[in-house]
């Protein structure tokens, strides 16, 4: 015992923990509040060049043709009412929303008269219990999809002479557009796939957390979400900026700060994401005058969004109903994913292969131009 006592202890050895993967580390650093304020500053300036350079000549013919538009109406003596009863009905619309189109309303009012009639008829269809969730994000939808297209009714009822398919919902050339739905997608799902390592990403999305519970609940969740964003474009980039349209290429960045606005509340970098994608979709919106490719995009990265959070948490619905024995296992998110990236390329290449020939001449007029000028 004592020749056990006098024998020097060595310390155990600690095996030092793995090291992290190098996106893992990024991320960590990122998510610091002292660095994270600032992430967006940069990435901001560095796309301003860009979407600069895609849509100049579509903002330029906006100020062209807002200037011909108020120079019509000063010599007919008129003012053009239009901004302000947009400006003032999207605030009533936006105001209302924030306070009634949420949780709250719904379980004061909405939620008390479902339940009533649970009561008065057990068994039914209402079954409060298993979906009231799903219920309130019901209500949600219903507002946003009643309050994005209530502005159209009214602004037909004060200007009788304004066709509301003049708000970006014709749908002829939408086809001649496609590749820039292609290429912004192309662009988006490898940006998704960064921020999709976002610890706050995989708790965020979805919206309907019993989205994991089934596919039925999963796919009227996303059924939802779908109406929603066709609602919300025809809002913002089809009656918002057309209704400004006095303002010129103003008139992109007037419906900007609202869009901008009612991300609050989702992770910071998605909101501030908002500025960009707001600009890139309105310029798209007036670009195309249609928000068809505009709304592709929406729905396209958003429900890849929840397909991705859903998948890095291992939470794809495996039953198609709540009460199904049957499981159904989806093992190819990344298959879409990527399916989906290479599908918006090939488009992108048949545009290119298509323009190849304007391109070579509008090459040869510049060295022909530079040879001459030398």
């Amino acid at each position: 015992m004592l020749q056990e006592l006098l024998v020097p202890q060595t310390a155990p050895i600690v095996a030092s923990p793995p090291a992290l993967p190098w996106h893992k580390v990024m991320m960590a650093w990122i998510e610091q509040p002292r660095v994270k304020w600032a992430v967006p500053i940069p990435l901001l300036l560095a796309l301003a060049p860009l979407v600069w350079l895609f849509f100049r000549s579509t903002w330029r013919e906006l100020e062209a043709d807002a200037l011909a538009y108020r120079q019509r109406l000063h010599e007919q003596g008129k003012v053009d009412y239009r901004p302000m009863v947009a400006l003032a009905i999207g605030a009533v619309i936006l105001t209302l929303q924030e306070y009634y189109g949420g949780r709250a309303t719904y379980d004061e009012i909405v939620r008390k008269a479902l339940v009533a009639r649970e009561v008065l008829h057990p068994g039914g269809f209402i079954k409060v219990g298993k979906f009231d969730e799903l219920y309130a994000l019901t209500w949600w939808a219903f507002t946003r999809i009643g309050g994005y297209i209530l502005p159209l009714v009214v602004w037909k009822a004060i200007f009788r002479k304004d066709s509301v398919l003049d708000f970006g919902l014709r749908t002829k050339g939408f086809l001649e557009h496609a590749w820039i739905y292609a290429m912004f997608v192309g662009v988006m799902i490898p940006t998704m796939i960064i921020v999709s390592q976002q610890p706050d990403f995989g708790t965020y999305y979805p919206f309907y957390k019993n989205a994991t519970r089934s596919w039925m609940d999963f796919l009227t969740w996303e059924a939802m979400y779908v109406g929603q964003f066709f609602a919300l474009e025809i809002f913002f980039r089809g009656w918002w900026v057309r209704a400004c349209r006095s303002f010129g290429a103003g008139a992109i960045m007037c419906m900007v700060v609202p869009y901008c606005m009612i991300h609050y509340g989702k992770p910071y970098l998605e909101a501030c994401g908002a500025i960009v994608a707001g600009t890139v979709l309105g310029s798209l919106s007036m670009k195309t005058k249609s928000i068809y490719a505009g709304f592709l995009v929406h729905i396209t990265v958003a429900i890849l969004m929840d397909f991705l959070a859903l998948h890095h948490r291992h939470a794809l619905p495996h039953k198609l109903t709540p009460e199904s024995t049957h499981e159904i296992v989806f093992r190819f998110t990344p298959h879409v994913l990527w399916s989906v990236w290479v599908f918006a390329l090939l488009m992108m290449l048949v545009k290119l292969v298509r323009v190849w020939p304007q391109i070579r001449a509008w090459m040869e007029r510049r060295r022909a131009t530079t040879r001459a000028a030398g």
